[in-house]
């Protein structure tokens, strides 16, 4: 009985790294020139080097999607992973948004904008993965901790930059 339950969580496995590599595959696609791009602007003294932003992000994706398996395994038909999984996925488009509004439409203003959206909408997809499972909450700190330092970078890039 046991392994027909782990085989039943295979699709919920799919769906998690799923999401996780749409959403870095369609940020990295907005951000083809993101070295370029970042090279040429005026940084504040904490800003990373670009080499460490595909990095990081490659670990958060997967930290994210262990996070969402964790939730699911509680049984998707649960309205309140239902109702988590619905902000899941509207944090990831915000995420996803970023990308083309700083990198491709160069609209950092716009993309300062989206991440305080994205931040929100990270933080209570965080709180709500803690009441359901504690350690998918922990994985999704790093994440939220993460998109917290990306927003004080995005705001100190509108100001020197304008």
């Amino acid at each position: 009985m046991e392994g027909k339950k782990e085989i039943g969580n295979i699709p919920k496995l799919i769906l998690s790294f799923g999401l996780s590599l749409v959403t870095g595959g369609a940020a990295f696609l907005f951000s083809m020139n993101a070295s370029e791009i970042y090279g040429a602007l005026k940084k504040p003294v904490f800003a990373p080097p670009a080499w460490v932003f595909g990095p990081v992000w490659a670990v958060l994706y997967i930290l994210i999607a262990v996070a969402l398996y964790l939730v699911l395994k509680k049984g998707i038909k649960q309205p309140n992973v239902k109702n988590a999984l619905l902000y899941y996925c509207i944090q990831l488009a915000f995420n996803i948004l970023w990308s083309a509004l700083f990198f491709t439409l160069n609209l950092r203003a716009a993309a300062l904008v989206d991440i305080i959206i994205l931040l929100v909408y990270a933080t209570i997809t965080t709180v709500k993965f803690f009441r359901i499972d504690k350690a998918a909450g922990v994985l999704m700190i790093l994440y939220l901790l993460w998109i917290l330092f990306a927003t004080v970078l995005n705001l100190a890039l509108v100001i020197l930059n304008g």
